[in-house]
């Protein structure tokens, strides 16, 4: 990791209260993209300073073996810097919004731009990176932004063993996605800043398409559901908007072999764009022993994909961990189901060097570590946060045990060894569930409001994972100094997820492990996973048994904790 700060002193005046203040830049790096090792805050020679948390996968051309946060620098000197910062057609370059817009791939930015006197800040459309915010109040009169709510300022976070600050729990927020100025008013001699926030639209067209999350087909009519089958081929994303008249269009292409086409080139952006990879290799001997990518694993349905893809993607020369975290060692769900996914992954991919990183975990001896991640999940304060979060964090750490051999039919006699993972990228099958009806209540909302009532249940998912979901989990995988990417969630995923209809993307007609996220069920018979097609859906907490464990240990029993609904029960208290 490096790191380094910048600050620029002047009077600013933030809300009611005016004084002397400094703005200050403080960033850490892990190093994926370019040659050489970078500090950030980056300062270019016109006095503007960025720090960048995020990858360019498109819509500004990165070299490979250029580093992405100095590109971006590049680009935002030659944009707009007059008054109306980027909102009148006298603009003397791109706007900042348009060219934030552009962007493929997740991010979280915070840029100052000195000819302007105006700080920008934001990120991405789907929130794939963390940001979070202080507004200014009566109590604390700053503006902070960060990617992690700081754990030692107790008079910023609560300790969790005390009870009585409520006010001190809602310091940090999650910033909502999206692009935000504010502008010092350069006209005053004290030169104060305006106390306006500004945000800004997104000025991308598939970008807008994206956040409304509209589908053109939803409710399958009777005819369409009596005749379609599996033998039946929809035609390409332009052609299915013919279809409201109820004539399927056909062609030699497959729904899911576009989807899994799509899903090929998010992995491969994510995989194989950094030239780290090659100094990586030059000391690996030809060995294999060399990791660069590991897998958040399961052995369910969307870690096999997402496994199985990388396998592709990867050159052979690589290795590639599986990491699967439990707390309650070989009899946890996850666990039965991993080992039995790496098997599969042995017969479709023999010659890849696999490691099932078993990293193993009991809850009443994480004290320490309990506190550590609720810093690391604020804002977000359920017990069901919590207990994810610590998975999470486990599994990233990728401090585990690994077997001598791969293929655990010939389990028995095999001897366990230390093994702790070094891959800087760890893919994570976040958005799968949320845009293929994988969750239980997608099948309870289907069953009481139909196709219609499904959708719009999906679409909340996705107008909303940024606040449950994206936030939180990348704070807990980059703490172990590995970076989180999300395939299922790029944007042309989304975008051709979204171009077909609703009952070509699961049918909950059918039973569990069949009619969900039917359309991920038949990538993975497409990619030789059989086995892994006919999985249900487990979430982490109840695959790695955590969430059993914390059960019992805060409410006593899981019949108690099912009583109180556990999950959703906020971790701190106010003192009535």
């Amino acid at each position: 990791m490096h790191s380094s700060a910048h600050c620029a002193n002047g009077e600013a005046k933030i809300g009611v209260n005016q004084s002397v203040a400094a703005m200050c830049f403080l960033g850490a790096v892990l190093q994926l993209r370019g040659t050489k090792p970078v500090a950030q805050p980056f300062v270019d020679a016109s006095g503007n300073i960025l720090i960048y948390n995020g990858e360019i996968f498109g819509g500004i051309h990165v070299s490979f073996d250029s580093n992405d946060a100095k590109v971006l620098l590049q680009s935002l000197e030659n944009c707009c810097c007059c008054q109306f910062h980027g909102n009148s057609s006298s603009c003397c370059g791109k706007p900042i919004p348009e060219l934030l817009s552009s962007i493929k791939g997740p991010w979280a930015v915070i840029y100052w731009q000195d000819a302007s006197r105006t700080l920008w800040f934001g990120r991405d459309a789907m929130g794939r990176r963390s940001l979070l915010v202080h507004w200014p109040t009566s109590e604390d009169s700053r503006l902070i932004l960060s990617s992690i709510s700081p754990p030692a300022s107790t008079s910023q976070r609560p300790d969790p063993e005390v009870v009585d600050r409520e006010s001190n729990i809602n310091y940090w927020e999650e910033l909502p996605c999206g692009v935000y100025s504010i502008a010092i008013d350069a006209s005053r001699t004290s030169a104060c800043l305006s106390g306006k926030v500004r945000k800004h639209e997104w000025m991308n067209s598939m970008l807008k398409d994206l956040i409304v999350w509209e589908r053109k087909l939803i409710e399958p009519k009777h005819v369409e559901l009596k005749s379609f089958d599996s033998s039946l081929l929809f035609g390409k994303p332009d052609l299915l908007s013919a279809s409201d008249s109820g004539t399927l269009q056909s062609s030699t292409i497959s729904p899911a072999e576009q989807v899994l086409a799509a899903l090929r080139k998010s992995i491969a952006r994510r995989t194989t764009q950094n030239a780290i990879f090659k100094e990586t290799a030059m000391h690996d001997n030809g060995q294999g022993s060399s990791v660069p990518v590991a897998v958040l694993f399961s052995g369910g349905l969307d870690s096999m994909i997402l496994a199985a893809i990388l396998h592709e993607c990867l050159d052979a020369r690589y290795g590639i961990d599986l990491l699967n975290v439990s707390f309650e060692g070989e009899a946890a769900p996850d666990r039965v189901t991993a080992r039995t996914g790496l098997n599969e992954l042995n017969k479709i991919a023999p010659l890849r060097r696999w490691r099932l990183v078993e990293i193993d975990a009991e809850l009443s001896n994480l004290t320490m570590e309990m506190k550590h991640v609720m810093s690391l999940i604020n804002p977000a304060n359920t017990y069901m946060d919590l207990n994810i979060g610590i998975a999470l964090w486990l599994a990233a750490g990728g401090d585990g045990w690994v077997h001598e051999a791969n293929n655990y039919a010939i389990q028995d006699g095999l001897q366990r060894f230390r093994y702790k993972s070094e891959a800087r990228i760890l893919l994570v099958g976040s958005g799968a569930d949320e845009q293929c009806a994988g969750y239980g209540r997608h099948r309870t909302k289907y069953r009481n409001s139909s196709w219609l009532g499904l959708n719009e249940e999906m679409k909340l998912d996705m107008q909303r994972i940024w606040k449950r979901n994206l936030g939180r989990d990348d704070r807990c995988i980059a703490d172990n100094g590995k970076e989180a990417r999300f395939p299922f969630l790029d944007e042309d995923v989304i975008r051709i997820l979204l171009d077909f209809p609703l009952w070509e993307i699961a049918n909950l007609n059918q039973p569990s492990g069949t009619g969900d996220k039917k359309i991920l069920r038949e990538v993975a018979r497409l990619l030789g996973l059989s086995e892994a097609a006919t999985q249900p859906k487990r979430a982490i907490q109840f695959g790695s048994r955590i969430a059993q464990k914390s059960n019992r240990m805060n409410f006593g029993s899981n019949r108690a904790a099912n009583q109180a609904s556990a999950g959703s029960v906020v971790i701190y208290k106010s003192s009535d």
